[in-house]
């Protein structure tokens, strides 16, 4: 059984038929969907997938997410179908849409996000092992993967791509109201008014930015110890603190 859902909501008085898709789970190729089903654990696989939604080409699809993400190459087939889909695809993430999942929610016409959700986009990962010339190639091979999923987001957000290789980079996780902001969805679900998005502060969070700041910080207490000890200077007891608030000790 997938963990993907497509509901068929028939037509009331007041609104059209209509058909949802929910997307859980991990995402994944199509040769590993029976481990995750032998063990019933949600994912998703692009075969089977598009072989179901051929059954409502021609009508407005909503896909709501919440994924991990999983693997580049299943989650770029997924891509390509819902662009190929015959009918205005709506993309609304309620939870998550991180690394391989984001890019998916890259399809939908309009992307629109829970305001308690997030959006992650880092660059693609592989195990490998070989010698120098196998794992140079391999480095060849991430390039190449990286500037496929950077192509996906540029023809969204409009941003350049050397701005989203960057972030990228960094490991950026987007708030429902930075991802707004930085072009990667139009809206956040359930707001009565827009956000004034040009004045919103920016909270996406970095990875690297965060290291950086630690290592500082480590660098600052180092100084702090190698300094003579003047009658002024902070207690060793202070300096003991700064220590465990930085867990060096």
């Amino acid at each position: 059984m997938p963990f993907w859902k497509f509901i068929k909501n028939q037509a009331t008085g007041d609104t059209p038929e209509s058909v949802e898709l929910r997307i859980e789970g991990d995402i994944v190729d199509d040769g590993d969907l029976w481990l995750y089903e032998w063990f019933g654990e949600p994912a998703t696989a692009p075969n089977a997938f598009k072989d179901q939604l051929k059954e409502f080409s021609g009508q407005d699809l909503t896909v709501w997410i919440d994924s991990y993400g999983g693997s580049v190459f299943a989650g770029a087939s997924i891509y390509n179908a819902l662009k190929e889909h015959r009918g205005k695809v709506i993309v609304k993430v309620d939870g998550k849409a991180m690394s391989a999942a984001s890019v998916i929610a890259m399809a939908g016409d309009e992307v629109h996000m829970s305001p308690v959700a997030v959006m992650m986009i880092h660059n693609p990962l592989t195990g490998a092992y070989g010698d120098m010339r196998d794992l140079r190639k391999v480095a060849d091979i991430l390039d190449t993967v990286k500037e496929s999923i950077v192509n996906a987001y540029v023809t969204k957000t409009g941003r350049s791509a050397d701005e989203i290789s960057s972030m990228m980079d960094d490991e950026t996780w987007m708030s429902a109201n930075v991802a707004v902001k930085n072009g990667f969805a139009n809206s956040i679900l359930y707001q009565d008014e827009p956000f004034d998005v040009q004045n919103m502060k920016e909270f996406s969070f970095s990875r690297l930015e965060v290291l950086n700041s630690a290592n500082q910080s480590i660098r600052d207490a180092i100084k702090l110890f190698n300094k003579p000890d003047p009658v002024n200077e902070q207690s060793n007891d202070e300096k003991e603190k700064l220590l465990m608030e930085l867990d060096l000790i």
